[in-house]
């Protein structure tokens, strides 16, 4: 009998650890853990070769730069460097930098590994420059002349001119500090075995199950209190939100609108939301029939139902676009040439362009999902569907998250794609982050992220002379100018803005958004 008993004792002991450790709407994250379902695997965990909220919101964390943007907006504040400097001229910038900072892998943070970090991805004949494809380069430092190690603590840029977004630029992913020695044993490998000095460091990378992050007790500004991050790819949004509620992953993105209202009902769970600095937009190559024809663009513009989509698709989590700028963004105008569906003059536009007898069907790409998408084969589906209305029918081609970045930033001469979804969140809070970066003729794949293959001379000259002016109300009359140009030329047909949604555990306490889009876990708790 007392064996009888001692094991039923025992079987209730186990469920009761069992029932602990469960998930279900009642579970909570672990004291140290938080378990995040991303929309996709991230592509690399290098800072100087990541271009998708995937990558930033997994690997953001590993690094440091030597400006950070503070919580919650886009005001700047010390990171690696104390304290800065700027010559009257706007052409010197001397950052003053933190000491007894050590890198992951135990080396020192110095003026050494700043020239590194820079260097390596804008000298080609740096030794290690051939360790990445570093998109963002050319945005980022284009405008430097040379990096110059002052004393161990000292570095000073050097610009070729004066460029008004510089500052906010170094906060940026791609301006964060890598170990050099780190590089030099991985090489391209670097991606996989990431090295930085930030609040997390890297454990290990599983491609299609999770990457494992833990504190760095030694950061320099406090250890965080949450001991452990796993990231795990989860690309459909219904399982996502089952993993949720059912206790396994503690944290998610991209909540389908139908379920939103599911998920704000559940009292064990937390919505956070924030207008972002989004655009989601359809992309034409200017440089190829029709496309090459700006009557055949605006027909498309013409010829999407948007206010539709926003509705009926979107639900309400993203506002009608109207530029190809967000409302959030300073010097932000609707003053444009105006784009409400109208398909009886896109077939006007049409006919005009020569094409009364309908378009030979267009291969028409979209990811299966991906960062900023949204929902981007159901809103494909309704662009379909209006474009064959005006008598330009589409094949619909479906390809992995990563596969599909690496087919759409092809050089011209090598882009087979001529349609295809993708969306933009911007870095710095700047309008050359969105105005430039998309719409300079200077900003063609590989080099930069104008996948439209746009260029207008008149265009590119604003962009440039309101990068070089410091006052933000010239600089704001310039960006104005711009936008009217780019909205008639209309490379792009935008289609709406993103609410930045999370959904996490109750218990998960501190979390705040970025209107950026990467995640900062290093001030959380878990209760």
């Amino acid at each position: 009998m007392k064996k009888r008993l001692f094991a039923v004792l025992l079987l209730i002991m186990l469920i009761g650890v069992v029932a602990g450790c469960g998930g279900g709407g009642e579970g909570t994250a672990e004291k140290d853990t938080i378990v995040v379902g991303l929309q996709a695997e991230p592509v690399t965990l290098d800072p100087a070769q990541m271009t998708d909220f995937n990558s930033t919101r997994g690997g953001r964390e590993i690094y440091d730069s030597l400006i950070e943007f503070k919580d919650g907006s886009t005001e700047l504040e010390p990171g690696l460097a104390e304290s800065w400097e700027v010559s009257e001229n706007g052409l010197e910038y001397t950052f003053h930098l933190r000491q007894g900072v050590k890198f992951h892998d135990g080396t020192p943070f110095n003026a050494d590994a700043v020239k590194f970090s820079i260097d390596r991805q804008i000298d080609p004949n740096h030794p290690y420059h051939d360790t990445g494809e570093f998109a963002y380069a050319d945005f980022t430092f284009g405008m430097v002349k040379e990096v110059q190690v002052v004393d161990e603590y000292t570095v000073k840029i050097i610009l070729e001119e004066p460029f008004a977004p510089f500052l906010a630029n170094m906060a940026m992913h791609s301006a964060c500090i890598v170990s050099p020695e780190a590089v030099k044993e991985y090489g391209k490998d670097f991606t996989l075995n990431p090295v930085g000095t930030g609040p997390f460091k890297f454990v290990s990378w599983d491609p299609g199950v999770e990457i494992i992050l833990e504190a760095n007790e030694e950061y320099w500004n406090g250890a965080p209190a949450v001991k452990k991050l796993v990231f795990r790819p989860i690309v459909e949004d219904q399982t996502r939100l089952t993993e949720l509620e059912a206790g396994n992953i503690d944290f998610m993105v991209g909540i389908l609108p139908d379920d939103l209202q599911r998920v704000k009902d559940n009292d064990q769970l937390q919505v956070i939301e924030q207008p972002g600095m989004h655009t989601w937009y359809l992309v034409m190559n200017n440089q190829k029939p029709p496309f090459n024809d700006v009557r055949v663009r605006q027909a498309i513009n013409y010829a999407i139902d948007k206010q539709g989509i926003v509705d009926n698709i979107l639900q309400g989590t993203g506002v009608l676009a109207k530029n190809m700028l967000p409302p959030v963004i300073w010097s932000y105008t609707e003053d444009l040439h105006d784009y409400s569906y109208n398909p009886e003059k896109a077939k006007e536009l049409l006919a005009e362009a020569g094409l009364t007898d309908g378009v030979v069907e267009i291969e028409f790409f979209v990811p299966e999902s991906g960062s900023g998408m949204q929902q981007p084969v159901a809103m494909a589906t309704a662009i379909q569907s209006d474009l064959e209305a005006v008598g330009i029918k589409t094949k619909i081609q479906q390809l992995e998250w990563g596969t599909y970045l690496d087919k759409v930033f092809q050089p011209v001469d090598q882009n087979e794609i001529i349609l295809h979804e993708m969306s933009w969140m911007g870095d710095n809070g700047d309008p050359d982050n969105f105005l430039y970066i998309l719409c300079s003729g200077k900003q063609w794949p590989p080099s930069g992220f104008n996948e439209a293959f746009y260029k207008n001379e008149e265009v590119d000259a604003l962009l440039d002379e309101a990068r070089k002016i410091s006052d933000q109300e010239e600089r704001t009359k310039l960006y104005e100018q711009a936008q009217k140009l780019i909205a008639e030329d209309t490379p792009y047909c935008v289609i709406d803005h993103e609410t930045q949604i999370v959904a996490m555990k109750k218990n998960i306490k501190g979390f705040t958004l970025h209107p950026t889009g990467p995640f900062r876990f290093d001030k959380v708790t878990i209760e």
